[in-house]
């Protein structure tokens, strides 16, 4: 019998809310030219619910067909999306707390029913998620490394691990730097659009406020940069004076974080 073709196979199943949930939380971490079956975490997600890896792969194309920015820039995901896809991207689209929080809850309760809460989840996708002891220490503080990690993820995925600023590729040297402080907002802790991927130099510079990056994605210089006469500063800070950042193929930095960055951060 051919089990792809069974309607009652794991193959041939209709994709659950809880997958498809699991499906756009990877969709957001990995490059949209990595979605393919050939991927690892592609291939982790298909063996955690029971999937093939073309399955998952095309289930991460058709969420493509709804991202905005892909479409602007002339990337087409699969056009044959369903009616479950459509629904669970307009739920979380743009409330990416909720889909952090969502997945955390989905992947401890599957810990608990298979009675390895001590076993790494193939949606810890980064292997310092550490599960601490005792049940309220440990939602709260995975669910804060989660949030953490998609930041982190679905950032640098945005840019290609590259520095938006200098293009340097190193991922040990790459920070996903957020616009808006955690301290300023909750609700942006998780947001990728309050993200810039930066190397280290340029994220500590910043976060200081000595750089910033105007709506209109052109890079700005303190006059305390500008007026240093050491030449490790013309060599990585003003030599980029005026240009614009490399845009990612997804989450484009807000408008409103930039702005914010700039009237309450920049030492102008």
């Amino acid at each position: 019998m051919n089990s792809m073709a069974d309607p009652k196979s794991r193959y041939g199943k209709l994709w659950s809310r809880r997958e498809l949930i699991l499906a756009l939380f990877l969709y957001c971490q990995i490059p949209f030219n990595h979605t393919n079956s050939r991927n690892n975490e592609v291939k982790r997600l298909a063996t955690d619910i029971g999937r093939t890896p073309g399955s998952v792969a095309r289930k991460l194309g058709n969420f493509g067909s709804f991202d905005p920015l892909l479409a602007a820039k002339g990337i087409k995901g699969l056009i044959h999306a369903g009616k479950g896809d459509r629904e669970v991207w307009d739920e979380y689209n743009g409330h990416w707390d909720k889909l952090v929080k969502d997945t955390n809850s989905l992947v401890l309760e599957a810990d608990r029913f298979s009675n390895e809460t001590n076993q790494v989840n193939a949606f810890d996708l980064e292997s310092n998620i550490v599960r601490p002891q005792g049940p309220t220490s440990e939602y709260r503080n995975i669910l804060t490394r989660r949030y953490q990690s998609f930041f982190r993820r679905a950032v640098l995925s945005s840019y290609n691990f590259s520095c938006c600023i200098c293009g340097l590729d190193l991922p040990e040297l790459l920070i996903a730097s957020h616009i808006l402080p955690w301290s300023e907002n909750d609700e942006a802790r998780t947001d990728p659009r309050n993200g810039l991927c930066l190397c280290a130099i340029h994220d500590k510079a910043f976060d200081s406020g000595l750089i910033s990056v105007d709506t209109e994605h052109k890079i700005q210089f303190s006059n305390i940069i500008k007026k240093s006469q050491n030449k490790y500063v013309g060599v990585f800070l003003l030599e980029f004076e005026g240009k614009s950042i490399q845009l990612p193929h997804r989450f484009s930095p807000d408008p409103k974080y930039l702005s914010w960055h700039l009237s309450n951060r920049f030492l102008s």
